[in-house]
C-alpha cells in the first residue's frame, strides 16, 4: 500500500487552557518498518480515560496532537521486514501499553501508552510492533475485540492476576461502565458471587440479567457497605474492583471481608481520602493499584473467554464522524457495557 494513499482519523489538537479539541483530519495511509504491521483498524473504543484526556484532566506530558484512544482492532493488511508474530489477514487487537509484554512493568512503560503518549487507535490505519499485538478471540467481531485492550484486561487484573479470585467469592463491582461489567462477567463465568451496584434500577436489572447474585441502589442505600454486608450474609466481599475513589473508598474497604482484595483502578469521583491502615492490617486486606496490564495477562483473559465464552456488552456504537457523540455518552455515564466506534 503507497504511503500517497489517504485516510482519515481523529486528531485532538491541545488549546491554551489544556483542553483537546476534536477534529477529523485525512492523512497518509503509514507504511510499516522494520518489524512493524499495518492493521486497518475496523473499531475502536472508548474508556474514561480518553474523556480526561479530552478535558485536560489526564496526567501525562503535554503533546500539542494527539490521535485518541488506546483501544482498538483489524485485520493486518501489510507487515514489515523480519515480521514472524503476524501475517496479513490475521484479525488482531493492540496491547494497551507497547511495551509492556510480560512480567513487571518498568520505568518506561507509561510512555508506551496508546492514545496518550503514543498516538492512538481512532485512525484508519494504524502501524505498530508485531510485538503490541494479540490475536483477537475465535468469533469475536472487531466491535466486540475492540473493547477488551483496556476494560477487560483491567478488570482481569483486578479480580484474577492480583486477586487471585476463586470460586464462591463475594465481588463487589462499583457501577456499570466498561471495567465494572467485565469484572461481573469474568466473577460470573469463575463460579464468583457478584454484587453490582449503580444509580439506575434499570441497569441493575440488566446486570441481574447477565448473573448478578444482588444490586444495590446506591442513591436509596447511600451507606452501602452495608447492604453489601447484609447480602453476604455478613461475612464480607473477598474482591472489590474500586473504580469510584474518593466517594467509594472508604466503603469499599468497610465492605471487605478478612484476607480481602481490593483493586483499586479508577477514581470518577476524584482521587484521594483517607485509607484506614489498622483496618487493612486487622483484616490481613491486601490493595492492589491496578493500571491495565501486559501482552501476556491480555492472552491469558483472551484463553478463559474464549473457554467461557464471554462476549462483551457494548452499549452502542457510533460512527466515526460521530466520535463527539460517542464521547458526550461516556462522559454523561449513560453508558452500560462499552461504547465503540466504527470505522
Amino acid at each position: 500500500m503507497s504511503a500517497t494513499q489517504q485516510q482519515r482519523r481523529c486528531k485532538l489538537i491541545r488549546q491554551p487552557d489544556g483542553t483537546y479539541r476534536m477534529t477529523l483530519e485525512q492523512a497518509p495511509v503509514p507504511e510499516p518498518g522494520d518489524r512493524e504491521v499495518l492493521v486497518r483498524v475496523r473499531a475502536a473504543s472508548l474508556n474514561r480515560r480518553d474523556v480526561y484526556l479530552l478535558n485536560g484532566q489526564y496526567p501525562m506530558p503535554p503533546r500539542p496532537t494527539v490521535v485518541p484512544l488506546s483501544d482498538g482492532a483489524g485485520e493486518v493488511v501489510s507487515v514489515g521486514t523480519g515480521v514472524t508474530r503476524f501475517k496479513s489477514g490475521d484479525r488482531v487487537a493492540a496491547i494497551f501499553f507497547q511495551s509492556w509484554l510480560d512480567g513487571r512493568p518498568d520505568a518506561q512503560v507509561h510512555a508506551s501508552a496508546l492514545g496518550g503518549q503514543l498516538d492512538g487507535m481512532l485512525s484508519e490505519y494504524v502501524c505498530l510492533s508485531e510485538e503490541g499485538l494479540v490475536r483477537i478471540p475465535e468469533g469475536y467481531s472487531y466491535e466486540e475485540a475492540s473493547t477488551l485492550p483496556c476494560a477487560a484486561v483491567t478488570a482481569w487484573n483486578g479480580l484474577v492476576t492480583r486477586g487471585r479470585m476463586q470460586p464462591g467469592d463475594n465481588v463487589l463491582v462499583l457501577g456499570t461502565g466498561g471495567v465494572s461489567i467485565f469484572g461481573l462477567q469474568l466473577a460470573v463465568a469463575a463460579g464468583a458471587r457478584a454484587i453490582v451496584t449503580s444509580s439506575s434500577d434499570d441497569k441493575l436489572a440488566h446486570a441481574k440479567a447477565l448473573g448478578a447474585a444482588a444490586t444495590i441502589n446506591y442513591l436509596q442505600t447511600p451507606q452501602w457497605s452495608g447492604a453489601v454486608r447484609a447480602a453476604t450474609g455478613g461475612a464480607g466481599v473477598h474482591q472489590v474492583l474500586e473504580v469510584g475513589g474518593v466517594g467509594t473508598l472508604a466503603q469499599s474497604i468497610a465492605s471487605l471481608a478478612p484476607g480481602g482484595h481490593l483493586a483499586l483502578i479508577g477514581g470518577l469521583s476524584g482521587f484521594g481520602g483517607d485509607i484506614p491502615a489498622m483496618a487493612l492490617v486487622r483484616d490481613n486486606v491486601t490493595a492492589s493499584g491496578i493500571y491495565v496490564g501486559s501482552r501476556a495477562n491480555f492472552e491469558a483473559m483472551n484463553a478463559f473467554i474464549e473457554k467461557n465464552q464471554i462476549r462483551p456488552v457494548i452499549d452502542r456504537v457510533y460512527e466515526l464522524d460521530e466520535a463527539s457523540a460517542a464521547y458526550r455518552r461516556i462522559e454523561a455515564g449513560a453508558h452500560f457495557g462499552k461504547v465503540v466506534l466504527k470505522l
